[in-house]
């Protein structure tokens, strides 16, 4: 350290002379203690006060110039010297030097750069002030052709330089893309596939930009996709496919290079690396099978991709992942039943795949699942189920196969996603289907959990779901069986606070439920009626003039049903409800007008 302290007195001196000699072997010295121990070196340098004479040593015509910018680099090493390099106004003079023709000066100052813009606000700042990145991807864009050792390190550093200075910055982010850097950095990928060190500098840059949404529509017009394709097939490296997979995630979630994705032939990358994997028991296999099954379902998140892939139920691709839902691998058995839930997107596929036997394979998967609970599998399984159901002509295919059965098994599941969805799917089932909905509907188990979960204020999907099942059952068997046991398990106060409900498919649900609860059995629900207000809560809905017509019709319909029991008749009459109703005799409406003229007559006959 002693033969520093003397090089940092020389230099001081000689910064204000020019004799380069003497200079040239205190840089030396410099740089040797830097390598020896950079942050005491680094320490002595900025106690000595050296930092504010480096500004003058970096001189475009001084043959020194490569050493002060290479010392420079050293010192940012630290991340306590970037802010202290910034103050001391080494930021011009280096963007100055980005003008050189020099490689080995382009070099070293493109590190120095890097290291300094690091994690450090302030050197970003004075980089963005100076218009240092608008160089430096000027540089690169005219160096991107050249495959030279020497000019792939400088393309690597200066790659190196727009990641450190733009990581986690959305503005700066966006900047690089406002200028072009996408294109370019997708060209040097094609370019210099051969450079390790250049792709996966290329590779970290991308992972960085894709996050942003601005990126996908850049990305999407270059061949990124071919590219990142052609680069996994050549890996073998776990690490390596790891960073592709890294930038192949946020990528994949626009649409377009979804179809790019499929098209450049990632799924077929994807199916070896789960054949390769799925018997592995290193973390490495694991961590690969869950990437790239996940993928592989995103992959089908988009429509064009996934018809692409489904390829009317006779594709290789769908073939193969309808074989991952038997595996004895949870992850893949997961991937499986997601991928069949996004196949299961449009009327046509899911006829096809209900016709081909998937819902058996599905209530296999269930049933192993009930005693190994894997809450994914359980959700995953469901939604796929719950999807098929949606066309009217597979639902009596879905119950004739037992499906109903199976489903309630999980009534049991104290996990609000499992519960969601086994809801969503019984509700499908029903629709249209009297038979299912009255022997649900008389189930008083599934009843009573339905009336639990409706009071299940943490989870409103949970709560918005059980209200509609229970106004499901009862509209769609028309059952008065049903209807008791709706009013015998509580669940009459419930149907009436969804009338209330933000939502007017929920609202007209619940109206259309209670009408027929009303015209089934009003004696028996009376005394709830009355506890839930029930009269009220439509007075309200026909005052109120941003209510829908449909939602008018149908508590003018369920007023006339109450009026034959006594006390919600008194209420009725206590409440001005001829007022109320007979202004809507103009409503623009045609059959909220014509009910309103018949309810009016009926109120008038019974007052």
């Amino acid at each position: 350290m002693d033969n520093l302290s003397e090089a940092l007195e020389k230099l001081k001196l000689a910064s204000t002379d020019s004799a380069t000699d003497s200079v040239e072997s205190c840089l030396d010295c410099l740089l040797k203690a830097l390598a020896n121990n950079n942050t005491e070196a680094s320490m002595k340098i900025q106690e000595m006060g050296l930092l504010p004479l480096l500004p003058t040593l970096l001189n475009p015509q001084s043959s020194c110039t490569p050493k002060v910018a290479n010392i420079i680099a050293e010192l940012a090493k630290n991340e306590f010297m970037r802010s202290p390099c910034v103050e001391a106004g080494l930021i011009p003079p280096l963007i100055q030097l980005l003008n050189s023709t020099d490689q080995e000066v382009l070099l070293q100052t493109g590190r120095a750069l890097g290291n300094i813009c690091y994690d450090s606000h302030e050197g970003r700042s004075a980089v963005d002030l100076a218009g240092g990145a608008q160089i430096v991807a000027e540089h690169i864009k005219s160096l991107s052709q050249n495959t030279e050792p020497e000019n792939e390190k400088l393309l690597t550093v200066f790659c190196g330089m727009l990641m450190n200075y733009s990581n986690d910055n959305d503005s700066l982010q966006a900047q690089l893309i406002n200028m072009g850097v996408i294109p370019t950095l997708v060209k040097l990928l094609g370019i210099h596939s051969h450079n390790t060190a250049l792709t996966e500098m290329c590779l970290i840059a991308f992972g960085n930009l894709a996050e942003l949404e601005s990126s996908k529509e850049q990305f999407a017009s270059t061949n990124i996709a071919e590219e990142l394709v052609r680069l996994f097939q050549k890996q073998s490296e776990h690490e390596k496919k790891e960073m592709i997979f890294e930038v192949l995630a946020p990528l994949a979630e626009n649409d377009v290079i979804k179809l790019q994705l499929v098209e450049a032939g990632l799924v077929e990358c994807l199916l070896e690396v789960v054949a390769q994997t799925v018997d592995g028991e290193r973390e490495e296999d694991v961590t690969q099978l869950k990437t790239a099954s996940d993928l592989m379902v995103l992959l089908l998140l988009g429509d064009e991709s996934m018809q692409k892939l489904f390829e009317g139920g006779k594709g290789s691709v769908f073939q193969r992942v309808l074989s991952w839902i038997p595996s004895h691998n949870h992850q893949l058995q997961l991937a499986g039943a997601l991928a069949i839930a996004n196949f299961a997107r449009n009327d046509g596929n899911c006829i096809h795949m209900v016709d081909t036997g998937i819902v058996q394979k599905l209530l296999e998967l269930l049933d192993r699942h009930i005693e190994e609970g894997n809450v994914t599998v359980q959700h995953a399984a469901l939604s796929a189920l719950r999807n098929l159901a949606i066309p009217v002509v597979n639902k009596s295919k879905m119950l004739s196969a037992g499906v109903a059965d199976v489903v309630l098994k999980f009534l049991q599941s104290e996990m609000p996603p499992v519960q969601f969805k086994l809801l969503g799917t019984l509700r499908m089932l029903i629709d249209t289907q009297a038979e299912a909905a009255d022997q649900l509907g008389t189930n008083g188990k599934l009843v009573e959990r339905l009336v639990e979960w409706c009071e299940a204020k943490d989870h409103a999907g949970v709560m918005g779901e059980s209200n509609r099942l229970l106004s499901a059952l009862i509209r769609h068997s028309k059952s008065k069986e049903v209807v008791k046991t709706v009013i015998q398990g509580g669940g009459v106060k419930h149907l009436v606070t969804m009338a209330t409900s933000e939502h007017m498919i929920m609202q007209n649900e619940a109206l259309v439920a209670l009408g027929l609860i009303a015209a089934l059995e009003l004696v028996a629900a009376e005394k709830d009626f009355v506890g839930a207000s029930l009269v009220s809560v439509l007075h309200k809905l026909l005052s109120d003039e941003r209510s829908a017509p449909e939602i008018k019709y149908n508590s003018m319909i369920l007023i006339c049903a109450v009026m034959g029991s006594e006390p919600l008749h008194k209420e009725v009459q206590s409440l001005a409800f001829l007022d109320v109703v007979s202004k809507l005799r103009a409503h623009e409406n045609k059959t909220v007008s014509h009910q309103a003229s018949l309810t009016e007559q009926r109120l008038t006959a019974q007052s």
